[in-house]
């Protein structure tokens, strides 16, 4: 009875696996060493900067980052900081990114009362690079790109997640069905049963994103010559989107270390003066 029961039960497994095996699912995202994880990691500067001009120089044509201001850039621990300049709005090269942004701010004259575009300053937000969400569908084939704000937050997996999704994009497996305007990629979930018309059971991980290759090597020189490989575009722009989604998280941590210290000493005070009260009673 018991065989039985057991047969019965690794059938009923088989059965209930199968739709999971045939959805394929996504890669797990490759897990990367960054400077700012654990406890006492924070962010490396020149790698924020790198992955600012990516975003800057790709990114920024398509994807918003409505939740970002300028002035954030020139805060502690931010791609920009300068001790030398406390404000980040006084920060010069701070003003200059502003300034010399791409799409320019909507604003309303204050004179005639008519709608103008001016500059940027460190106080606005970074401008979106389409006015609405029709426009934006319209540009990209019906999809709609997302607001990169605190995309490191929104997406499991964080900043592994984003570097992976930049390089997994594959040549489109044999046997896929994939309209053109859809690109084949291992992390992206998805469910690639319905358009796979090989084995059930070995359908290829990831899913179709309508998000063409964003990067190639060469596409973005940066400064400090780092070697512009898709590889070193992805792992900046990962790492400097994991700072927007959280600008103070370097503080936060030093913050919490603190306090951990500091509630550690006061244990251990309040455990002395317990000892000293109580050192001539029983127990």
């Amino acid at each position: 009875m018991l065989r039985k029961t057991l047969v019965l039960a690794a059938a009923l497994g088989l059965v209930i696996a199968g739709p999971a095996m045939a959805s394929g699912g996504a890669l797990h995202p490759k897990e990367i060493n960054w400077t700012f994880n654990g406890p006492l990691g924070k962010f490396d500067q020149a790698q924020l900067q790198r992955g600012f001009k990516v975003y800057q120089e790709v990114c920024a044509a398509c994807h918003s980052m409505r939740q970002l201001s300028f002035r954030t850039l020139g805060e502690k621990s931010g791609p920009f900081y300068d001790e030398h300049y406390k404000n980040p709005n006084d920060n010069p090269y701070v003003k200059a990114i502003a300034a010399g942004w791409a799409q320019q701010v909507p604003d309303i004259d204050s004179e005639t009362g008519d709608p103008v575009l001016r500059p940027a300053t460190t106080a606005d937000r970074f401008p979106a690079p389409y006015p609405n969400e029709a426009a934006a569908r319209a540009g990209n084939g019906g999809a709609l790109p997302p607001d990169l704000s605190v995309i490191a937050k929104a997406r499991h997996g964080g900043a592994d997640y984003i570097h992976s999704l930049l390089t997994g994009y594959r040549a489109t497996p044999a046997g896929l069905k994939a309209p053109e305007t859809l690109h084949y990629n291992a992390y992206f979930p998805g469910d690639l049963s319905g358009s796979w018309s090989g084995d059930k059971h070995h359908v290829p991980a990831g899913g179709l994103i309508a998000m063409p290759p964003p990067l190639a090597p060469g596409k973005v020189t940066f400064d400090d010559g780092a070697p512009s490989t898709v590889e070193q575009q992805s792992r900046d722009v990962a790492a400097f989107l994991a700072w927007a989604s959280e600008p103070k998280q370097t503080e936060r941590k030093q913050t919490g270390l603190a306090v951990m210290i500091y509630l550690l000493l006061l244990s251990v005070l309040v455990y002395a003066s317990y000892r000293r009260v109580w050192r001539n009673e029983s127990h």
